[in-house]
């Protein structure tokens, strides 16, 4: 087992050696720039933020879920990242950012959400994902350009096209804040009858989003995120809304490449606010499996596969590796 420092909640940690696949997994993402000892594999360069969830309490209806009621208010803590898998990497060259969040529940429990700024994943299945970084690599070794390489993903990978072209389609942010962040997979809402209802989550940001030009990009320094944020929270809190996207019959749950049309009903969970940034707490794992009561996993293998692969991550890093 290993225990989360901020709440006590211990994760389970399988005993044996990580499966074959998320071992090769594993190997590949490190291949994309090397080994970087007691970083992450992947959104290897970021930063934690202190936070506080406040609920609207209009997901009560939905879930039981603590943090979900009404005028429940969770501390939480953030972490913004860039995707790479290089820490060093210049904010700029890392066109997709994440933001991931802890909340903390009455008890000492945990549970999160992990978002990106793109709506889908460029991978169906763990066996797809593997096969996806094993071209990459493969093509790097080629050492043919971006162009070329998302050319040869969505050639020989369809289900990749639509999470690319959003890549694509990316402007550099002009703040952590001020991005629209995607949790992507399918998870379920439990009531308190027992019936199960699929949903998405998505947080945006209060002022709405905002971007830089080429002109204004090309004079930022390398960590420029880090430092706007730390500005911007001298003078307010950085707010995130927090909307819950209802699934109908015949949305995919099991399809994290696959995103759900656009006039699903909408619910305001609440808001989050970002308050000041501190040290990485020991021991932070934001392990998106890990659910809240009233909340559960849907059938989506991706999501269930990234237990597995965050597990040997951390193990990694933790041993120095």
């Amino acid at each position: 087992m290993m225990t989360d420092a901020q709440s006590g909640r211990t994760h389970p940690v399988p005993d044996s050696a990580p499966s074959d696949i998320t071992s090769q997994t594993v190997n590949a993402l490190e291949d994309l720039s090397g080994v970087h000892p007691g970083y992450r594999r992947a959104h290897a360069k970021g930063f934690c933020c202190r936070a506080s969830f406040r609920s609207s309490g209009l997901g009560a209806a939905f879930t039981t879920a603590p943090h979900m009621q009404e005028e429940a208010e969770t501390p939480a803590i953030v972490r913004f990242s860039g995707v790479s898998t290089n820490p060093a990497m210049a904010d700029l060259l890392s066109p997709a950012k994440g933001m991931a969040v802890q909340f903390t529940l009455p008890g000492g429990d945990v549970t999160y959400l992990v978002g990106a700024t793109v709506p889908v994943f460029f991978a169906r299945t763990p066996e797809s994902f593997l096969d996806i970084m094993k071209t990459v690599n493969e093509t790097r070794e080629g050492e043919r350009g971006p162009i070329d390489l998302i050319r040869e993903i969505i050639t020989h990978f369809s289900e990749s096209k639509e999470s690319l072209l959003a890549v694509k389609l990316l402007k550099p942010p002009a703040s952590y804040a001020a991005c629209h962040y995607y949790c992507i997979h399918a998870y379920l809402f439990l009531d308190s009858q027992g019936n199960a209802r699929p949903v998405k989550f998505e947080w945006l940001p209060e002022g709405g989003v905002e971007t830089l030009s080429i002109k204004d990009a090309a004079q930022q320094r390398e960590d420029y995120l880090m430092d706007e944020l730390r500005l911007r929270l001298e003078t307010a809190p950085a707010v995130f809304q927090l909307d819950a996207i209802f699934g109908e019959a015949g949305d995919p749950t099991d399809d994290p490449t696959r995103a759900w049309p656009d006039d699903r009903k909408r619910v305001i969970l609440g808001h989050l606010y970002v308050t000041d940034i501190i040290e990485e707490p020991e021991g932070l794992l934001m392990d998106p499996t890990v659910m809240a009561e009233g909340m559960a996993l849907s059938d989506d293998p991706i999501l269930h596969f990234r237990h597995s692969t965050y597990t040997d991550s951390y193990n990694r890093r933790s041993a120095g590796q």
